[in-house]
This record gives structure tokens, sequence and C-alpha cells, in this order.
């Protein structure tokens, strides 16, 4: 057969460069992870070789992994080969199995056609005996320049023969392990809440439908422990034993108590009974196939479970569109989440039979349509559960209504007292009623005697009491939210000359017109305007910055110095004199501090000459 080959090689009819797998060249330039399956070449012995008996490297026996993988299930005398020529720097590298369900594999590092290193490997082997703790299979070495590596790996298992490997850093590896440990996490959290939840309700209820449910979900999630590693890493990493029994027993038996629970679910006993039937038939002989897996061959098990797994996952399938056509209601709501669990449970077999040829992992499918699938279905049996309850309610309804018949005559005789409870309660409200509107009008009253408290009687706007709490006021929000407030401070210029030509009436007449303007031009309802006292009057701006104030202190002086007062057919000329002060507050004094400060710009403005706006500040310049 060798001489055939060779032939054919010499002929051109067969390409020797496709028979085997190329060499891995390392170089500073790659990757952190590489999947090594293109570099990976496949030997599949006729009986035990040693390691000096395999065929050497470059021989046409060699096959590429990638163009000869299958799905299947057992693998004896299978012999992997990965060459690497390292051209970078030193550096640590780690060689990853990723399938934790291998039996044994022996591992042969050879650097530069040298075994330097020889390890065993697999789940028939105690945990602990791992050079690296963890659920994959790790073997680190280290990487020097200008060295040629060779691996060479003898796998014997009874289960799934996948064997993906790659190269990894180990940086990369601890950022793989923290995610993968993550996502596992969280799916067997959930899980285990899930079916221990459920067997707490089990337990207090006695309903039979969260007793399948419980053991459905509690040994699913014995089964995805089993299958991710993480079983064998912490509960019984000494049992190694355990690893050849615990999934040919679990799977039927994941398969018997969901079909106990499609049972209780899809309500056959009542809707139809030859599906009962099937149904009961099935678990029990998925019962039966759990209770034999530990006396038939691991490869046997797994094979009849699949197949099991896949016939019961269509009749399942088909029992809820059946009924789901059928207008039950639970039916359709089990269909929407088992159809993900069934898909991915054939898909998942069609992979491990070989009828799908994929690189995706075969479990992949049937783990992400466990949890879907469980998490669907709480809710689903949460609505049968909320059913059943209003079914018991409507039954106490009724009842309820018999005894309210009976109670019917007493009723009536204290019909009569209640009518008078009722007079009674009309009294009072239409009392209350009459409090609150006395209530009112004096609460109108006394609004209306602190306006009055508040308003200067000449003028109209409010007076200098108002004016020293409003003052305060402003000052506690300006220091709060950092604000600037501004003050002006407004003279009447010459006013004791207008009292003596014109008269006091004239005076008052004059003092009317000025606020009413002053107030005309302030726009905020925040700001205020008050008669400070005599002829002065007072502005608080807030939320206003020294530019705000002067334009408003300049539009007030250029109002009144237009304004025409006549009387008794004179004209009275008026200006203002104005001083503007602006800060943001920073104590309780500051406030006062600010009214002093508008006060000396206001004499300030009178010394200038009048009819002028100014700005305090600590060097003295006219503003106008």
């Amino acid at each position: 057969m060798i001489r055939v080959l060779i032939l054919l090689c010499l002929c051109g009819v067969i390409n020797p460069m496709a028979l085997a797998a190329k060499t891995l060249i390392l170089t500073e330039s790659s990757a952190d992870e590489l999947d090594l399956t293109p570099w990976t070449s496949l030997y599949q012995a006729s009986e035990a070789l040693d390691l000096n008996a395999l065929p050497p490297k470059g021989d046409p026996r060699w096959q590429p992994l990638a163009a000869s993988i299958k799905r299947r299930i057992g693998a004896n005398n299978l012999w992997l080969r990965i060459d690497i020529d390292v051209r970078g720097s030193a550096e640590s590298r780690i060689l990853t199995i990723n399938n934790p369900l291998l039996d044994n594999v022996k591992l042969y590092h050879l650097v530069n056609d040298s075994v330097v290193s020889q390890l065993h490997l697999g789940d028939s082997l105690p945990f602990n005996s791992r050079p690296l703790r963890s659920t994959h299979y790790l073997y680190p070495f280290q990487l020097s320049p200008w060295q040629q590596h060779s691996f060479l790996l003898e796998i014997n298992t009874e289960g799934s023969a996948h064997t993906p490997i790659s190269l990894i850093s180990p940086g990369r590896l601890s950022q793989l392990s923290e995610s993968r440990s993550l996502a596992h996490g969280f799916q067997l959290g959930i899980l285990t809440a899930i079916g221990l939840f459920s067997l707490f309700v089990a337990l207090t209820s006695g309903s039979f439908s969260y007793s399948y449910y419980s053991a459905y979900v509690l040994s699913m999630t014995l089964l995805v422990a089993t299958v991710q590693g993480v079983a064998f890493r912490y509960l019984w990493p000494n049992w190694p034993g355990m690893q050849a029994w615990v999934i040919p027993f679990l799977l039927p038996l994941v398969m018997c108590f969901a079909l106990m629970f499609a049972e209780k679910v899809l309500q056959l006993k009542y809707y139809n009974i030859r599906m009962l039937r099937i149904c009961r038939f099935s678990a029990a002989f998925s019962l039966l196939l759990a209770l034999l897996s530990p006396f038939i061959s691991y490869s046997l098990a797994v094979f009849c479970d699949i197949v099991a797994l896949l016939v019961i996952s269509l009749v399942l399938l088909t029992f809820a569109i059946i009924q789901a056509f059928r207008g039950q209601k639970l039916a359709r709501l089990y269909f929407l989440g088992w159809i993900v669990l069934l898909t991915g449970a054939a898909i998942s077999s069609l992979i491990y039979l070989g009828v799908i040829n994929t690189r995706v992992d075969p479990l992949s499918p049937a783990m992400l349509g466990v949890t879907f699938e469980i998490v669907f279905m709480a809710a689903v049996l949460a609505i049968r559960y909320s059913d059943e309850r209003k079914s018991k309610l409507l039954i106490q309804r009724e009842a309820l209504e018999q005894a309210q018949n009976i109670r019917q005559a007493r009723e009536e005789a204290l019909k009569s007292e209640a009518e008078a409870n009722e007079r009674l309660e009309d009294m009072v409200q239409e009392r209350t009623l009459e409090l609150e509107i006395a209530l009112r009008e004096l609460n109108e009253v006394n609004q209306k005697l602190t306006e009055q408290t508040t308003i200067d009687s000449l003028t109209g706007v409010k007076n200098r009491a108002a004016f020293d709490k409003r003052l305060q006021a402003e000052g506690r929000i300006s220091r709060r939210q950092q604000t600037p407030m501004a003050l002006l401070m407004l003279d009447i210029d010459h006013f004791k000359r207008i009292n003596d030509q014109y008269g006091h009436l004239a005076g008052d007449q004059t003092l009317r017109v000025i606020a009413a303007t002053l107030s005309a031009h302030i726009k905020r309802p925040t700001d205020l305007v008050s008669r400070f006292g005599g002829e002065e009057f007072a502005i608080i701006l807030p939320s206003t910055d020294e530019e705000g104030a002067l334009a408003v202190a300049e539009n007030i002086r250029r109002a009144i110095e237009e304004l025409a007062i006549h009387w008794e057919n004179q004209s009275i000329p008026l200006t203002l004199s104005i001083g503007v002060s602006c800060s943001i507050i920073e104590s309780d004094e500051h406030p006062l501090e600010l009214l002093e400060q508008a006060d000396k710009a206001l004499y300030q403005a009178k010394d200038l000459g009048r009819n002028r706006v100014y700005l305090f500040s600590d060097s003295p310049a006219p503003h106008s």
C-alpha cells in the first residue's frame, strides 16, 4: 500500500504536500491564540505502537486533520502530530486540548527530534494529576529561537474523539479561563437556582408537576456540569471511574424526567390517552436505558442514548404541535419553549452521528437550548400554577356567594342602622365643609394682612421690611448655588427741591410714577423693587452679573430721564443716581456688606454729578 502511494506521488496523481499538514512557523508577530487544526496531521494505527514505530515526519500516512477529521464516538490508537518551527524570541506557550471528556491522551513533546517531556492526561486519571488545574487539558512549555518542536498525541477514548487543539499564550489563557468560568458559572447558577426553587415548591405544595420539573432541572444541571468538566473538577476529582458511566446514566435519566414533566404540562391524561401511553412507555424505556448503562460499553451506551434522544425529541415536538393546534394554551407555550431545546438536541445528535459535518462543538447547540428551555419552562409552569390557583379561587368564590345568600337576611336587618350611620356621616361631612370654607376665608384675610405689612402704602411696591427679608433669602440661594446677586440703590436727584417748589403732593406723585416705572423695567418674577426710605429705592437682581446689572440700571436711568411729569401745568424734570454692587454671597453677613457697597456706589454717583450709574469697586472708576 505504501508503494502504491509513493508511485502515485511520483506520477503526480497525488500531491505529497496534501497528505500531511504543513509546519507551523511561529514568529514574534504570531497571534496569542492559534487554532492548530490546519497544522495537525492524523495517523490511525491498526494496533498500539511505540513512539519509535510511528511513520516519520512527511510520510504520506500522515493525513491533514482538517481533511480527514470526523465526528465519531470512540477512538483507539489515534495519533495526532503537530510540528512548530520557532523563528521568534523566547516565550512561554500553552498547548490546550479543548475536550474534557477524552479518556486517555499520551502527549510526547520533542525538541529538535529529541523527547523532552512525556505526559499522560485524560479523565480516566485523577483530576489532581494534571499539570495545570483546568477543565481542559493544558501543557505549558518554553519556546526558544530556532528550535523545532513536535507534539505527538496518542488518543484512546470511548466518548467523542473530537480533539480541538490550540496554541495559546498564558495571558490569553487567563482571559479565556475567566470568561469560560463566568459563562459556566452563570449557566449552572441559573439551572441550580431554578431546580432548587422548584424542589422547595414541590415539597411544600405536593405538586407532581414541580416534582418532575425539579428532578429534570437538577439532573440536567449535573449533566451539563459533567459535560463541561466542572463536575469532575469539583464533585469527584479523585473518582475518575465515575466519568465512565455518569454521562450514559444521566442522559436517559434526563429524558425520563422530561417525558414525565411533558405529560403533566400537556395534560395528556385529559386530552389524549394514546399520547399518554407513548409518553409513559418512552419514560420507562429511558429509565431502563439509564439502569443498563453501567453494564454496557461506554460508546454503545452513548450511541443508544443519542439515538433515543433524537427520537424522543421528535416525539415531544410532535405532541406539542398537535396539542397546540387543538387549542391548548399550555401546549402552545410548551412548544415555544421546547422547540429551542429540541432543535438544539437534534442538531447535537446529528453532529455526533456524523450526519452534519461541522467544526462547531457538538454540545454547544444543546447547551444553549437547555438554558433557554429551562428558564422558559419555569414561566410555563408558573402560568399553569396560576391557572390552577384561579380555578380554586373560582370555587371559593362560588362558596362565598352561597354564604352571602345565607347572610342576606342579617344584612337587611342591619340596613337601617347603616342608613342612620350614613346620615350621620353626611352631617359630619357638611360641618367639615363649612369649617374648611371658614378656614379658607381666614387664610385669605391673613394673606391680605401679610401683604399689607409688606407693601409700601404710597408707592405700591415692597417696603423696607420685605426688602430685608428677601435680601437674606436671596443671599442664601446665591451662596448655595454659587450664582452672583446684584443690588441697585436708587435716589431721586434734587427731590427736596421738588417738595419745596411744587409741594409735597407733587413729591408723592413723583414717587408713585417712579415706582411704577421701576416695576415696569423689572421683568423676572424673582427680581424685587422696594422703597428703601424717603426718595430712595432698592432693587434685588438674583442670578445677575455686573454686566447685566449695569444694563438694567442704565435702562432705568434713561426711562426716568425721559419721563414727563406735569403738575399744575408745570413740567417736573426727573433724574436718578444709581449705585450698583454685585458679588457671589459667601457668608451670612455678606448680603449686608453688598448693600453697603451699593449705598457707597450711590454716593459716588452723586459726587460725580448725579444722573448716572456707578458700579462699586475698590478702585473707583465712573460708569455712566
